[in-house]
């Protein structure tokens, strides 16, 4: 009888009963790149109408995108698991960092959809990690989503938490405004 509770407990745990959201069958395959590839050896990235600076606020959990000084969008972000500890310090520290940078690198991820790969660590970063006898990290970037929330069914959950290593994280649909309309050299500021 007790065994026979426990699997009924179980199928109802992991069966579609209740209020549960269904995001679809995990999907733990790679984000295909050969498309993304083609279009950035194309130089054919940029379509969109041109943002020519980003600016996030950490505590907020926004970024704004702005062309000629005009607001073009607004975005929810994730950001690093750690981010309510202040600035990035260390590299592992799951934080993201505070300052000014600029966007150096557009990357076709197969882990985390597409990414704009920003100027961290800059000479100050760089400085004050040497200080503390610690690497400073690198490789900070705003990404589109895992795998599995591809079709953006799953964003108001992973919005709702800050889950990454330290980069900035946005739905799938946002990257994709953000990669048509921003070229190397972008300014980016992130505040606290």
């Amino acid at each position: 009888m007790k065994i026979s509770m426990i699997a009924v407990l179980g199928l109802l745990l992991f069966s579609g009963c209740g209020d549960r959201t269904n995001f679809g069958k995990l999907d733990q395959s790679p984000y295909a790149t050969k498309e993304c590839l083609k279009e950035l050896s194309r130089g054919a990235d940029l379509s969109g109408p041109p943002i020519d600076k980003i600016v996030v606020y950490k505590k907020k959990r926004l970024m704004y995108t702005y062309s000629n000084g005009k607001l073009i969008n607004k975005f929810r972000i994730s950001l690093g698991k750690n981010c309510d500890k202040g600035n990035k310090v260390q590299a592992g520290d799951y934080r993201t960092p505070e300052g000014s940078y600029k966007i150096v690198r557009k990357k076709c991820d197969n882990r985390l959809y597409k990414s704009l790969m920003i100027s961290y660590p800059d000479a100050n970063d760089r400085a004050r990690a040497a200080k503390r006898g610690v690497k400073p990290g690198g490789y900070i970037t705003i990404h589109g989503q895992p795998k599995w929330n591809a079709d953006g069914r799953g964003d108001n959950f992973t919005l709702s938490r800050d889950w990454t290593e330290g980069c900035m994280a946005v739905p799938n649909g946002a990257m994709d405004k953000l990669w048509h309309a921003v070229a190397n050299g972008v300014k980016i500021d992130i505040h606290a």
